[in-house]
């Protein structure tokens, strides 16, 4: 029997102008083993076009991105940005600039409690912690200690009822960056108290369908790239999905906004960019002292291929055999 054909969007997504997502694509979508020689020529060429090596080149020569004196800002131009995006475009400490970045960036950030915060104070941060727990596995790193105390430091934190509580707002889904980092984090590593905080935490946005808290919130239901610590419903399903919810029926309701949202042609649009937010959030990032300069891969309003990787992944998932 032949291969079935990808379909226009994977096509698309297997273009060889973006090696990152090519190489993402093959594995995620068409199930290529890290031993195929696409994937590892693919591999090999994420440094030398496209985003990837796009980034590295803005990169100074101590390892760090936009300021020498903190890693977190400026937002979102700085060496932690930087670096979680680096670690969704295929990059790992066999790249000598990701080891020496992120050398650079755990002294900063990493807190003597096991967590990470944007001063590198005792105390850690949870969205801190959580992308960078995710970083930091996707990179290479999943044995450091540094990793393993993050992983620790989200239980710890996490709230009894299930789900975490950021900057003490009481546990909601923008607190989200745990789940996406266990979702990564290899189940044989897991303790038993890692296991009840996830199965805690994918009750609390499974009782919620991914979108349920307060007041309708435009934001959630538009998709974005980078996310940096906003939540959307894209987001949600991508770490339920890989977390193996993908049949519970109460993600529904966002499977269904995911198939609203797809276009004609099979492709998803980058709808906006961060920080896309409204209310009093708005007023806060509008002030010129905390207004952050938007990053981008790519263009809003129009098709991105890291937008519709996420979601044809996230249906890959839906979609095996149980």
């Amino acid at each position: 029997m032949s291969p079935v054909k990808p379909d226009r969007a994977t096509q698309w997504l297997l273009g060889k102008d973006q090696p990152s997502v090519r190489y993402a694509a093959l594995k995620e979508l068409l199930g290529k083993s890290d031993e195929d020689s696409d994937v590892i020529e693919t591999r090999e060429q994420i440094t030398e076009r496209g985003w990837a090596r796009d980034i590295l080149a803005r990169q100074e020569e101590g390892g760090w991105w936009a300021s020498k004196e903190r890693a977190y800002g400026p937002k979102y131009l700085s060496t932690n940005w930087m670096i979680l995006v680096l670690s969704d475009l295929g990059l790992t400490k066999e790249d000598k600039r990701i080891a020496k970045a992120v050398k650079w960036w755990i002294e900063r950030m990493s807190t003597a409690d096991g967590g990470f915060a944007p001063d590198g104070t005792k105390k850690g941060h949870l969205c801190s912690t959580g992308n960078a727990a995710r970083a930091l596995v996707k990179l290479g790193y999943v044995d450091h200690p540094k990793t393993r105390r993050a992983f620790e430091w989200m239980v710890k934190n996490a709230a009894p009822l299930g789900g975490w509580s950021c900057f003490g707002s009481g546990r909601n889904l923008d607190s989200w960056e745990p789940m996406s980092a266990f979702a990564v984090y290899p189940r044989q590593k897991w303790t038993r108290g890692m296991k009840e905080a996830v199965e805690k935490g994918a009750e609390f946005f499974l009782e919620r369908e991914l979108h349920k808290q307060g007041d309708h919130y435009e934001p959630w239901y538009r998709f974005h790239y980078p996310n940096h610590y906003f939540y959307d419903q894209l987001v949600g399903l991508d770490f339920m999905t890989a977390l193996g919810y993908g049949k519970d029926a109460r993600l529904k309701n966002a499977l269904d906004l995911l198939a609203r949202k797809r276009r004609p042609d099979g492709r998803w649009n980058l709808d906006a960019v961060h920080p896309d937010v409204e209310g009093g959030m708005a007023e806060f990032y509008h002030h010129p002292k905390y207004r952050p300069t938007p990053f981008a891969l790519e263009e809003a309003e129009k098709p991105s291929k890291m937008v519709t990787l996420r979601a044809k992944t996230v249906l890959s998932r839906v979609s095996a055999p149980s």
